[in-house]
This record gives structure tokens, sequence and C-alpha cells, in this order.
């Protein structure tokens, strides 16, 4: 499938809103960044389109592709063939026709799906009176062909082979009326897209609320008609009571109109039509319906994802109402209450076949289920390794069950890391680490703290010895200056003084200059021990500088530990 849903990943906050409201299982991938974020992307060949998941994103991170640019620049330049869905009506009730006004303008035709609609439920009805239907899914809602081509292909044998009220006009007008032009269909179906895609019958999916858009971004005024007339002049008739096909169990009231006896059963809401699809596939072919008559939207398309609308389901059903009585009473036909022959049917077999308004579908291969087995590895990622843990179920992932997100793990479509139990528990053994770990430091910190208490204490005594030495070298120096002094007075006396034996006076001279040059080296280490003691005292000051530093980041560190432990405090 192309590329229709879109993800805007810098406005993704990971709340798993897209992922809990989604019906297509394998349509939504999430993962972590390097930041931390969560952030989930659109797997677009699982998606069915159905555009539940712009609807809840109160993020703007979801958005859709039409081709409202693409129709509107072809418009200016040629002749295009607009298809009027049956919702614009009650999605602009006062703007509709102001809407095709615009485009007649432009030089287009307008045909009315509601046409098509009719035409549906006649090829339907006479199919069935061939006998040639068995028990069938109706098929007006291209997200339904989707889920059903991609997750339970076996039904396709079910899907009703005719086409889609759009399709059928579509073909009308290519067939029967001959236009070659481009074809647009303005409506609020996002999955539209998919379907134009696969039958190669219409060009351009041009949904209400990107019409309006552009409309208001490009300065368009389209006047407002209050009037309650929903009449309008297509350039074909306009459609009878295919225009109810739009609210849930339209097409199931335009069969009973003409067969009151179908068994008909309808659904619609993603979160209840797309599961009991599921449990229609599970049943016995005894069990169906004649017809199951499904709607991906909950109150039909007339509130469509791609709508734009701010009416109520109360103000779309009252306008429907309205279309409806307006509508029966342009049907002519003959019976009691309207039953028996249609004029517009009669009409429709001398001019149609059946056989042109059939379609054919294109099945996907489903991805294997994994077993039991091939799931335990995951539930050990997820940190769940007891039936209890593997069943909590909390929903908070986005799945329905755990065991839906161990799926999606397995399938690479999800992370352990984004399951909240997991993750809490994850956290909560941190912190119990983290708490371990800040014990054993307060208490490595308090160890330090008394060392460093006695670091000061024997750095003080080894300043203030080194003190003592620095005192004792200087006086010594003196001392020693003095006697050297003295012994060389002496020395100079023994040599002047002739009264003295020369030989006593030889050896006390050399005695004396040995003294003195004990005395001189004695002075010389006085004065390296004194510098060296200078240089031991600056570094024993640097020491008590640094140990004053050691002492304050220590006390900080247990203030700090103590103010992080009053929560906790607290809450015992």
């Amino acid at each position: 499938m192309n590329e229709i849903l879109i993800v805007k990943p810098e406005k993704c906050v990971g709340c798993n809103a897209c992922v809990r409201s989604c019906p297509a299982p394998e349509a939504n991938t999430t993962r972590q960044l390097d930041d931390g974020r969560f952030i989930t992307s659109i797997n677009n060949d699982k998606c069915i389109a159905c555009g539940e998941c712009v609807k809840v994103c109160n993020h703007g991170a979801r958005d859709f592709i039409d081709d409202t640019e693409e129709c509107m620049a072809r418009v200016i330049r040629e002749k295009i063939v607009i298809l009027a869905s049956p919702a614009i009506k009650t999605i602009l009730p006062t703007k509709w026709k102001g809407v095709l006004d615009w485009f007649r303008k432009q030089g287009c035709t307008i045909y009315d799906v509601s046409l098509g609609a009719d035409i549906c439920t006649w090829a339907h009805i006479r199919t069935m009176e061939q006998g040639k239907l068995g028990n069938i899914i109706s098929q007006p809602c291209p997200a339904v062909v989707n889920y059903i081509e991609i997750y339970q292909p076996k039904l396709l044998k079910n899907l009703s082979p005719i086409q889609s009220p759009v399709s059928c006009l579509a073909t009308y007008v290519k067939k029967y009326l001959r236009r070659t032009n481009p074809i647009a269909v303005i409506s609020p179906c996002i999955a539209g897209k998919s379907e134009y895609n696969e039958t190669g019958l219409i060009e351009y999916n041009v949904t209400i609320k990107k019409l309006m858009e552009y409309f208001d971004r490009n300065g368009i005024n389209i006047p407002t008609d209050p009037g309650d007339d929903f009449e309008y002049k297509f350039d074909e008739q306009q459609g009878q009571l295919g225009s109810v096909y739009s609210r849930p169990g339209g097409l199931r009231d335009n069969l009973w109109l003409h067969n009151p006896e179908l068994n008909i059963t309808n659904s619609e809401g993603v979160h209840k039509v797309y599961p009991e699809i599921d449990m229609y596939g599970k049943m016995p072919e005894s069990k169906h319906p004649q017809v199951f008559d499904v709607l991906s939207c909950e109150f039909g398309c007339n509130v469509g994802p791609a709508s734009g609308t701010r009416q109520t389901v109360f103000d779309v059903m009252a306008t429907m109402r309205s279309i409806e009585m307006e509508a029966k009473s342009r049907r002519k036909s003959k019976g009691i209450m309207g039953r028996g022959e249609d004029r517009l049917f009669k009409k429709f077999d001398d001019e149609l076949r059946v056989s042109d308004f059939l379609r054919s579908y294109k099945p996907s291969m489903p991805t294997p289920m994994p077993s039991i087995a091939q799931l335990e590895p995951v539930f050990e990622k997820m940190g769940k390794h007891t039936e209890e843990e593997k069943n909590y179920n909390c929903h908070a992932c986005g799945y329905n069950s755990c065991r839906d997100m161990a799926v999606a793990i397995y399938r690479g479509l999800n992370t352990p890391e984004n399951c909240i139990v997991h993750a809490k528990s994850v956290l909560i053994a941190r912190h119990s680490e983290l708490a371990r770990q800040h014990e054993h430091l307060a208490e490595i910190t308090a160890e330090c703290l008394e060392l460093s208490g006695k670091l000061k204490s024997d750095v003080s005594k080894i300043h203030e010895n080194m003190s003592n030495i620095g005192e004792s070298t200087d006086a010594t120096s003196e001392r020693a200056a003095v006697v050297k002094d003295l012994l060389q007075n002496v020395v100079a006396f023994c040599n002047e003084n002739p009264t003295m034996d020369a030989d006593t006076v030889s050896q006390l001279v050399s005695i004396l200059e040995m003294t003195i040059s004990a005395f001189s080296a004695l002075d010389d280490n006085v004065s390296s021990t004194h510098e060296s003691s200078g240089l031991i005292n600056k570094s024993i000051e640097d020491i008590i500088a640094l140990v004053e530093k050691l002492n304050k980041a220590l006390i900080k560190t247990e203030e700090a530990s103590d103010v992080a432990e009053e929560p906790e405090a607290e809450e015992e």
C-alpha cells in the first residue's frame, strides 16, 4: 500500500494512544530513540488506513496524505469529473452546495455517489435473486476491505464481489456515460485511496477536511446556504435511498427495502467491527447472516476521519433523517408502502449489466503467529516469568494483552522497554541498587572524614615540628658563624704570636683550620636544611589547603545524602 498515514516524529510523545486505538495488529512500529524517547511509526504494508489513530492523537503526530493539492492543480488546467459522497451533506450542511458550485464553475462535471449506492443495492439484489451470492460481508468501506485482504484473507470468499458505491458510480461514468476525464472523489474517507489504487477507476481522493483547508489557505470563500433542501442539479440524476449508505446500517436498510426477509447483521466502529470480523472467521458458515453489513467508523462515513466536522452525532443523524425522507419522496415504485417494482431498478435492468460492477481482491500472506515456545524468550526479556506476570494485561503498551505485546516484540514491532510493568520493575531494581550503593558511599564518606581529621592533625604536628626545625637551623647557623669567627681570630692570633712554639702553633693552627672547615660544612648543611624546610613547609601548607577542601567536599556529600534520605523517611 502506498503511504497514506504519516507520522511526525518530532511530535510523537510515545503515549501509545495510536497503538491502543488501531485495529490492525501489525500497523505500528514502536522504537526507543537514543535520547530515551519512544516513538511509533507506521508500517504501511500492514496499515488499513482506517484513520482512527489520526482521530485519537492529541499531539498532532499523526496525519494523512490525500490528493487535494494535485487535484486542485489539475482542475485549473482541465475539466475533472467530481464524484460527491452523500456524507458531504451531513458534514457541510450549509456549504455542500457552494462547494459543488465552485467545482462546476471550474468546468467540472458533478455526479452523486448516492446514485452509485443505488446501483450497488441493485446489483446485490439481482445477484441474490439469481442465487449467485452466498453469505456475504459488505464492502462499501475500503478500510474493512484492507483489513480482510491483509489479516483475514480466508474471508475474501465471503467479501461481496459487488463494487462499492464509489466504484459503481465510477464504472457507470466511464463505461456507460463514456467520460474519459480524470475522476476525483470528495469524501471524508482516508482509506478510499487504497481502493482507487487497487481498482484503477479513480485518480484523486479529495478529503473534505483537506479540501476546506485548501479553500481557507487560498482565500476561497464558499457561500453559506442555510436551507434544508437536499436536492441538487447533478450532471446525471440524483441518487435516491443510496444517500443513507453513509450511516450505520445504510446498505442493510436499502436491502430490506427490497427484501425484508433477508437475515442481515450490521456492525461498525473499530473496537467492535474488526473483532467481530475475526469472530466471523472462526464461526461455521451455517451461523453466518446472509449479509454482514460493516463499517469501520462508529457513526458511519458521516463522521469519517477526514471529515473535519464539528457536527455532533445527533446533528448528523438528524440531517441524515431529513435526507432519507427527501430521498423517499423522490423514489417511485409500485406496491404497498413502496415495496415492489422500483422504477430506478427497472432503469438499471434495462441499461446496466451486473457483471460490469464486480471486482476482485488482492489477498496478502498473513504473518505466522509465533508459538508459545517462541514467545518464552520474549517474556523473559519483558521480565515476565510466571503465568500471573504474563497476564497482567494492563493495556498501557496499547495492546489488549501481554501476549499481544510479546507477539509484537517477537515480530520486531515493539521493544520490551515499552512495557510499563517491565520498566517499573527495572526502575525498582535500579533504585534498590542505588540505595545499596548510597549506603556504601555513606560508610566510605564517614571513614574518609575520620581519616581526613587524623590527617589534618598529623599534618599540623608536622608543620609545627618543621617550624621548630626552621627556628633551630636559624639559631644553629648564627652560633656556627660566631664560633667560626672566633676560631678564625684564634688562628690569626697563633700565627701572629712569636712566643709560641712553631710546631705547636703549626699543629694548633691545623686543628683550628679543620674545625673551621667543619663549621663551614655545618653552616652549608644548616643553610641547605633551612631551604629544604621552607619547601617542606610550602608543601605542607598546600596539603593543609587540600585537606580543607576534601573535608568540605565530604561534608557537602554527607549533607546531600541526608537530604536525599528525607523523602524516603517521610514515606516510611
